[in-house]
């Protein structure tokens, strides 16, 4: 079946497995199986959304399948064809490159070879290094390798051997998928700071800064932490808040109790929370004993008290926080990815994960916290996080943003230059 448009040369393209990723497959016996019919079709319930995403960040979409079961006599071509028009009804795909060989057959198109890779590339003049493959199986992941492209495994938790070498990401949905793709995507992806989805919150503790930067219409939100305050040198906690929230009125601010007993937590909490109608209150996700907090932020969020949970850091976290704030007032959740990514863990996964966890719970909205470039910003917002918290440090380099790399590259050697000029060296 080709539905293919004509499409410009060197373009990147994400190769999809079909049944696993866009599709449900039928386990028995814990192995994959694809729909025999057009009505045992059903669509993976993120597909749409993720083929939007991808589509939206200017990639072909392919689809690439094995469908030995033609081979194998057990389903003829024309129900293969069948599942894929219905598929293309519902979806932005552009084309479909199906195997109907099985391993014996010979053929160079069957994966883990990675055949179907080299026809896509031929027919739409496709730069394989560019592309990426998301598969639900080995055979996907080895496909995508041997054709030079990145590879994202949908673990579906068969009961079957998973890739190996490992893919260069593993995620649980297809949705994390394409959002992983997004943010790793070497195609451009620097639109003007205006036009950002996400929110940018000023991260700091100095007041003057602060009231400053409420100023910026970059600027939607504040965030601090007993951290900072004791860097700024602030001594009275209540005084320093109380001043903060007289001057900050249009945009919520984060406060953070700094108790490790979770009475004296719900206590400070309450606290905090009588300072201004714009005060989140920062609960940390654990106290130092390892000792959950969710008692405190059910019984705030109950009551109408808004929470920012904090130094979150695995999607278990996430949840648990999740369950503690459900049906409660507007509440955010911070997951420090750039601590994170401290540890050399890649941090988009796990952002991915945590936005589809909140997904049901449209008052809960998810942090980005402790970036550590400017770049991150541009990360939080291809995957759709909702804000990001920036340091003083960081805002001010947003105005390189989209710098030309020529100039930039000439402004440094003067910049060697004038040094060593002043350091009077000679040889």
């Amino acid at each position: 079946m080709g539905i293919g448009r004509a499409i410009g040369p060197r373009r990147a393209a994400v190769f999809l497995d079909r049944d696993g990723v866009l599709n449900r497959a039928l386990v028995r016996d814990g192995r994959p199986h694809p729909p025999q019919t057009v009505a045992e079709l059903e669509l993976e319930p993120d597909a749409l959304e993720a083929l939007e995403l991808l589509k939206q960040a200017g990639f072909v979409l392919l689809v690439a399948s094995n469908q030995p079961d033609v081979a194998r006599g057990t389903v003829r071509r024309e129900v293969v064809d069948a599942i894929d028009a219905k598929l293309a009804e519902q979806l932005p795909i552009d084309d479909f490159l199906i195997c109907f060989h099985d391993d014996g057959d010979g053929c160079d198109c069957r994966k883990p070879g990675a055949g179907l890779l080299f026809r896509g590339a031929d027919r739409y003049g496709l730069d394989l290094k560019a592309s990426f493959v998301i598969g639900d199986r080995w055979r996907d992941i080895a496909a995508g390798r041997a054709g030079g492209a990145a590879t994202v495994f949908v673990d579906r938790g068969y009961d079957e051997p998973n890739p190996d070498p490992p893919a260069d990401a593993t995620v649980g949905s297809t949705l994390q998928a394409a959002r992983w793709i997004v943010a790793h995507s070497p195609a451009p992806k620097i639109p003007a700071l205006a036009n950002l989805r996400v929110k940018i919150f000023a991260d700091g503790a100095d007041k003057a800064a602060i009231v400053a930067l409420a100023a910026n219409p970059l600027i939607r939100g504040f965030t601090t932490n007993p951290t900072l305050m004791n860097e700024a040198g602030i001594k009275d906690y209540e005084r320093f808040a109380r001043d903060l929230l007289a001057a900050i009125t249009a945009y919520p601010v984060s406060l953070e109790v700094f108790a490790d007993d979770n009475d004296e937590m719900l206590r400070q909490a309450r606290k905090i929370a009588t300072w201004g109608e714009n005060v989140y209150v920062k609960i940390p996700v654990t106290n130092t004993k390892r000792e959950t907090t969710a008692p405190v932020i059910r019984a705030l969020t109950a009551a109408g008290t808004k929470v920012n949970v904090t130094a979150v850091m695995t999607p278990d976290q996430v949840r648990g926080a999740c369950q503690a704030l459900a049906g409660g007032a507007p509440a955010c959740i911070s997951v420090f990815a750039g601590r994170i990514a401290d540890t050399g863990r890649d941090p988009i996964p796990i952002m991915a994960a945590a936005l589809d966890i909140l997904a049901p719970h449209p008052g809960i909205e998810l942090i980005w916290a402790s970036p550590r470039e400017p770049l991150n910003i541009f990360h939080a917002d291809s995957i759709g996080t909702h804000i990001i918290t920036v340091t003083a440090d960081l805002l001010a380099k947003l105005p390189l943003i989209g710098k030309d790399l020529d100039e930039y590259s000439l402004e440094t050697v003067k910049m060697f230059a004038r040094d060593a000029a002043k350091a009077g060296f000679a040889l």
